[in-house]
């Protein structure tokens, strides 16, 4: 499993954390499923 450390927008966090939390709740690992998701669903697109 490979890791990525990024410095990002604190209101794009934000954002990104309440939409995972709506969507997928406040359990652990669920940000980095949601964060793995969106990174290949960019990917498909390009």
């Amino acid at each position: 499993m490979g890791k990525i450390h990024l410095a990002i927008d604190d209101h794009v966090e934000d954002k990104f954390r309440l939409a995972v939390a709506k969507k997928m709740g406040m359990k652990k690992g669920n940000l980095s499923a949601a964060v793995e998701e969106a990174m290949l669903l960019w990917s498909k697109k390009r």
